[in-house]
């Protein structure tokens, strides 16, 4: 059973892989219209804060999902798909989560700019360093053989140019950059859950048989990233709202842009799309079913830190 999972590839064609990328693009675009170069003053502002939670997703999370993958011992693939899942920025929907939790808004969009840009590099250093770590996964990466500054070059495309044009129409033209923010947000993403869903439509066989092997792994492993944001949060003594924030931060992921990686670099690789691919639908329902819990949890009192 191990070596059918492993060998199983998700059906993407070249036009429908374009069309992900355009949607990717797209939504990072929009996430980028409501980013403004004061959003990077807070880091000097708060950096103890910033830096937090860019530690929890960079650094912390990828640490933890080892340790889980070194306990569970999944299928390689899947080790794979969590790892890629781990190196990946927040989602982008972590702001409105955010918001619908009453968690900092402000905070959450600095952190989501700012991991943006690190995921052009630290994305594809991640993977490359946490899967060369644990021996199964080890084998995959050298049969496939990536570079790391090819998957660079991609992310900075995907991630680093939508980035750049959204901030520079903000900073240039703010009202028509809020009022597009809007369209591009929701259209974009509504665009690229149902090229997501379609996919699964046409390996519905596929997705059926194998999805009882990453149910129960990618329900742990989002519980454990949102545990691990909040509970470092809550370490640094920080208010609540800010809590909140680098707890959705880290437990809301950018799984569209590692389905991306899995395609365009491994081939739709079997357990490895699987488990992406059911994340990212999995933590819009962990993430509202949160931001539903948080948001009937008013906070009284606000604090400075």
């Amino acid at each position: 059973m191990e070596e059918i999972i492993d060998n199983v590839h998700i059906n993407f064609d070249s036009n429908t892989l374009w069309a992900l990328n355009l949607a990717l693009a797209f939504i990072m675009f929009g996430i980028a219209l409501e980013i403004s170069l004061n959003d990077f003053k807070t880091l000097f502002k708060k950096p103890k804060i910033v830096l937090t939670g860019v530690f929890s997703q960079f650094l912390l999370l990828p640490i933890v999902t080892f340790l889980l993958v070194i306990t569970i011992k999944p299928l390689p693939s899947i080790a794979l798909g969590m790892f890629m899942v781990a190196a990946c920025p927040g989602g982008n929907i972590s702001n409105f989560i955010t918001h619908l939790s009453k968690g900092n808004a402000a905070l959450s969009v600095t952190l989501t700019a700012i991991a943006t840009l690190l995921a052009i590099v630290m994305t594809p250093l991640n993977l490359h360093f946490w899967g060369s770590l644990y021996g199964p996964t080890e084998l995959l990466l050298k049969e496939v053989a990536i570079s790391p500054f090819e998957m660079i070059k991609l992310v900075a495309f995907l991630l680093g140019l939508p980035l750049f044009l959204g901030m520079w129409l903000n900073y240039i033209k703010p009202k028509l950059a809020i009022q597009l923010s809007r369209f591009f947000k929701i259209g974009s993403l509504l665009f690229f859950i149902v090229l997501v869903f379609l996919a699964l439509y046409k390996n519905l066989d596929i997705f059926l048989e194998y999805i009882i092997y990453v149910f129960w792994i990618v329900l742990l492993h989002n519980l454990l990233a949102f545990l691990t944001g909040f509970s470092l949060a809550k370490a640094m003594r920080f208010s609540k709202e800010n809590i909140r924030s680098i707890t959705i931060e880290t437990g809301i992921q950018n799984s569209g842009l590692g389905l991306l990686l899995i395609f365009t670099f491994f081939d739709g690789l079997g357990g490895m799309a699987l488990l992406t691919a059911f994340w990212g639908i999995w933590h819009l329902i962990s993430g509202l079913v949160l931001a539903s819990f948080w948001g009937y949890k008013p906070i009284k009192k606000k604090e400075l830190v």
